[in-house]
């Protein structure tokens, strides 16, 4: 499905990052760019021949606009990103602190922001790439004590329309589009109390939590030639959860 497809991926050390690099190799993409701050998470993938792993904080602009044009000198090309570097720092409304409006921002629409704008003329010069951008239903619908990443991922949504019009305005085959998962098994959800795992379970028709691999394969589609007549769009990979 991403048979000689050059793809970077943030926040690829563990959970759905993970999924997606492994999902990546299986449909035979030929170079990843595999993008954490978490290195020691990647020790398996420093002498694969596939992965490169990358230590990149997508929120420092200078760095990651350094390392694209180290891919440009290099004549790398870039077929895919995914934009997956996500954090939270729930709160409700009245009891948010700045510091942790900042830090979600400054992570989840910033860093998607700085990574794409840097990647984009890489594209354009190529005339055709694939951006996917993990989005959330929060982001579409909204949840108590979450405004922060509500807005991140609401942002991304709109920020994922406005790039399938411009970056296609000229001919480019260049497509942009969001994943928006549900209720995820994820190292973020692990903690989480059981009563409050088989709520939501409950909420889901599908009557249980998604796996990464779930939303890895759905984003290997987006990424991939299949959905050559997608963009603009965000798929919701939820069980149901919001309808």
């Amino acid at each position: 499905m991403l048979a000689g497809k050059h793809c970077v991926i943030t926040g690829a050390a563990q959970g759905i990052g993970h999924a997606i690099v492994e999902t990546f190799i299986a449909q035979g993409a030929e170079k990843i760019y595999a993008i954490d701050l978490n290195m020691d998470a990647m020790t398996d993938w420093q002498d694969h021949a596939i992965i490169q792993p990358v230590a990149l904080n997508v929120c420092d602009r200078d760095a990651v606009s350094s390392w694209v044009q180290t891919l440009h000198q290099q004549n790398a090309p870039v077929d895919v990103l995914v934009n997956n570097a996500g954090i939270t720092r729930d709160n409700l409304l009245t009891k948010m602190t700045e510091s942790d409006w900042d830090a979600v921002i400054d992570v989840n629409l910033k860093g998607v922001f700085s990574m794409t704008q840097a990647i984009a003329p890489l594209m354009l010069e190529q005339e055709k790439g694939a951006i996917v951008t993990l989005s959330s239903v929060v982001g579409t619908d909204g949840n108590i004590g979450q405004t922060n990443y509500a807005a991140s991922k609401g942002g991304v949504i709109a920020m994922t329309k406005t790039w399938s019009k411009e970056l296609a305005r000229h001919g480019a085959k260049i497509r942009a589009n969001c994943v928006a998962p549900g209720f995820i098994e994820t190292p973020m959800t692990a903690n989480l109390p059981e009563k409050v795992i088989d709520m939501m379970k409950a909420k889901t028709p599908l009557g249980r939590m998604g796996t990464a691999q779930d939303i890895a394969d759905a984003i290997c589609f987006l990424a991939s030639d299949k959905a050559s007549f997608i963009t603009g769009q965000t798929l919701k990979v939820d069980g149901g959860l919001v309808i």
